[in-house]
């Protein structure tokens, strides 16, 4: 009686201990399975928002940084339904957006700036495939080649006198230079336009697609990129002015890419253009029959995508060395007495002289450092799922770079804040190397900037020659005492330093009479 006890005892408790195993199965296949699609750690989504509520409308790389700071230097947010991952190192965003480039190198889908503005035929907004690598490699045959780099030389000499005349001219409009300075390298290298004043037409255009594609940007028209069924807002319905303002913007930018192209269409026919990327575009294509309207449309997005990549960052960059130099004036004396020893007076300094001027280069690397001109650069996107240091990362992610933070990551950078270009010149060559900024605010993998060459070249020329010629002043009040800027910058994409004044004169007669001598054999060449 025992014996069969047991045995139905046991055949009894067959099924539980089967239903048991089947339990512990289905819950080790379901932790697989959530291993397997684990997020990066980050904030705590909400429904339907995500963390879109835990963003604020300005200094955003400031918070992403502190949720770097919590998480780890890859972050996964939510915003409204968009995925998003943030990285915050320069280890992290080279891990993908380098190293796997193929699955890291598309765009996330911009409706408002590409389907609505119009701005999809240029570079730094459209999608990778086939028109993007046509449009990249006619940006690097003309902005990276050392030949190329080099016969640049002669206009960037002539921008950098002219320059220079500007501010001994009227030393109290340091920004209107700047612009018109900035202006010149784009138009000239674009189109073969020169530009003599702030006044140009073409610059007035460009400048007002640039402010007004800001106005229609904001953040409550960027809802349609979050909701496509925004996109077919209609036009009569309250609420619908970011659309108008939308297509405005669309209006404007065409006619900022037509009229110029068209100016150098004429131009090639009559036998009068100058050498310029339009030019040579569509000299090749009328050569090999290739003119299409849809290869028009490219050549003109070349064009704008050094305009609007050169124009507003590297304008950027020189204020922020201008304002670097006033508010930290033993830095700007020591750069002087750098170039004091090794040039001298005798002579304005060129090119082949950098790599003499160690101190100046730290200057400059620092500038870069100090402000990041695009904070967040533009966000790449996922093109498929992938598996980074065992966390998922979704098809269609937004991948966010904050090259704001790898700029100013105390741990990296002592006292970030602090504008101190020593800090290279303390590195061995292998730590200088490795925080060098100018690996991170250009940019990553295939949509790295390819004027980043042209960039530095025409940023050390210029400042150089400015710290090797001027004295630099606070300018005065209507009391005649000293104001001092405060500092600071903008909250935005470009990264623009507030609003200052200042004051440059020439160092000596005999500086002014060569700058005076430079320009005028430089101008009209």
């Amino acid at each position: 009686m025992a014996v069969l006890s047991q045995a139905s005892l046991a055949a009894s408790s067959a099924p539980t201990v089967f239903l048991l195993l089947l339990l512990i199965l289905g819950m080790y296949v379901r932790y697989q399975r959530n291993a397997k699609y684990r997020f990066p750690p980050g904030p705590r989504a909400l429904p339907l928002l995500g963390n879109i509520h835990q963003l604020p409308l300005e200094y955003q790389p400031v918070t992403l940084a502190q949720w770097g700071r919590r998480y780890g230097d890859v972050v996964f947010a939510k915003f409204f339904r968009t995925p998003a991952i943030i990285l915050n190192s320069r280890e992290a965003a080279e891990e993908l957006l380098e190293k796997r480039s193929g699955n890291y190198s598309d765009r996330p889908r911009f409706i408002l700036l590409n389907e609505i503005m119009g701005w999809d035929s240029v570079i730094n907004m459209m999608p990778y495939g086939d028109r993007f690598r046509k449009h990249r490699k006619w940006l690097q045959d003309a902005l990276m080649p050392k030949s190329v780099l080099l016969s640049y030389r002669p206009m960037l000499r002539r921008e950098t006198y002219t320059f220079l005349a500007g501010l001994c001219d009227t030393p109290d409009r340091v920004n209107d230079h700047i612009k018109r300075w900035s202006a010149a390298l784009v138009f000239d290298i674009a189109y073969g336009h020169r530009i003599a004043s702030l006044d140009d037409e073409l610059v007035t255009l460009n400048e007002r697609v640039t402010e007004e594609t800001v106005l229609a940007g904001s953040p409550g028209s960027m809802l349609v990129d979050f909701f496509p069924i925004l996109k077919s807002y209609p036009l009569w319905l309250p609420g619908s002015g970011w659309m108008h303002q939308a297509l405005f913007v669309r209006k404007v930018l065409r006619q900022s890419l037509d009229i110029p192209y068209e100016r150098v269409y004429s131009a090639l026919k009559a036998g009068t253009a100058r050498p310029s990327v339009v030019a040579s575009l569509l000299e090749a294509a009328l050569t090999e029959g290739k003119l299409t309207p849809a290869h028009e449309d490219d050549i003109k997005g070349v064009a704008g995508a050094i305009l609007a990549a050169g124009s507003d960052t590297t304008l950027t960059a020189l204020r922020t060395f201008v304002m670097a130099m006033i508010l930290n004036p033993d830095v700007y004396k020591k750069a002087q007495a750098e170039i004091d020893r090794v040039i001298g007076e005798e002579r304005l300094l060129d090119f082949d002289d950098r790599e003499k001027l160690p101190y100046m280069d730290c200057v400059m690397q620092e500038v870069l450092r100090w402000n990041a001109p695009v904070p967040l650069g533009v966000p790449h996107r996922a093109v498929a799922d992938d598996i980074h240091r065992g966390y998922h990362i979704p098809e269609g992610a937004m991948m966010m770079p904050n090259i704001w933070w790898m700029t100013q990551n105390p741990e990296l950078y002592a006292v970030p804040e602090r504008f101190y270009p020593e800090r290279f010149l303390q590195m061995s060559p292998e730590e200088a190397e490795q925080k060098d900024p100018r690996h991170v605010v250009f940019g990553f993998g295939r949509r790295f900037c390819p004027g980043k060459a042209f960039a530095d070249i025409s940023l050390w020329i210029t400042c150089a020659n400015v710290v090797a010629t001027m004295d630099l002043f606070y300018a005065k009040d209507s009391a005649g005492k000293d104001v001092i800027p405060e500092g600071g910058f903008y909250s935005g994409f470009i990264s623009h330093p507030k609003e200052f004044e200042c004051v440059f004169r020439p160092r000596s007669e005999n500086i002014r009479k060569q700058i005076a001598h430079m320009h005028a054999m430089t101008v009209d060449a």
